[in-house]
């Protein structure tokens, strides 16, 4: 993927915004927020104007005239110049057909498991799936009362609900197999927790499973 100038999703947003015509900052923020974009889009008012300023420095848009009401501080209103529609439209060419590696905090957290004790970490993966219940009904509910909308503007909904919802389902059932004992590994996942809770150390017990004590299948993780 090429690398923009200006490379925060906001910019991209606030392009979407003049693409349609020029507006005043606030105005952006405001139309984002009814269209609900904050829960796709990380919205900063505090960052808009530095986001604008780096479009404006580098041509993507323009002032297009400034708007004074009474006593009130004077208003620029910004407009999208043709690099940056140019700019907008490969912008998001690149996000809807170019996967990229992210990096999600759960997919962290997963890769550390075994620091924590089976037991454990069953109980929080369950009280995940809960969360992800709870979540998934809200979503689903704002959904439902938007109904009368055309599909074209609910496709980032529809999408977050599938990923929240193969979130769900994969938590589920990795802690059900956690419980039920038949996630691979569980037997020296199970016996490192056990020695840790009897004082033996971590170090100890490294040096033990590089030998073979738990087995070839940990030993080959702390030997790679």
């Amino acid at each position: 993927m090429s690398k923009h100038v200006v490379a925060n999703p906001l910019a991209l947003a606030v392009l979407s915004c003049l693409w349609e015509r020029p507006m005043y900052p606030y105005e952006m923020t405001t139309t984002m927020k009814e269209r609900g974009k904050e829960d796709s889009i990380r919205l900063n008012f505090g960052s808009l104007y530095s986001v604008i300023k780096s479009l404006e420095k580098h041509g993507f848009i323009r002032v297009a005239q400034t708007e004074r009401e009474g006593n009130r501080p004077e208003r620029v209103v910004y407009a999208i110049t043709d690099a940056g529609r140019a700019e907008a439209e490969e912008w998001l060419r690149e996000l809807v057909e170019i996967p990229v590696k992210e990096y999600p905090a759960i997919e962290t957290g997963l890769s550390l498991l075994p620091m924590l004790p089976p037991e454990t970490a069953a109980a929080l993966l369950e009280s995940r799936r809960d969360r992800l219940d709870a979540e998934l009904a809200g979503r689903r509910a704002v959904a439902e009362e938007a109904r009368a909308l055309p599909e074209l503007f609910m496709v980032e909904s529809q999408y977050r609900i599938a990923v929240l919802d193969a979130e769900r389902d994969f938590v589920a059932d990795l802690a059900a197999r956690i419980r039920d004992r038949l996630i691979g590994g569980y037997g020296w996942w199970e016996q490192l927790h056990r020695l840790l809770g009897q004082g033996v150390s971590m170090e100890e017990l490294s040096g033990r499973i590089a030998a073979g004590d738990f087995g070839e299948e940990a030993a080959a993780l702390f030997t790679s």
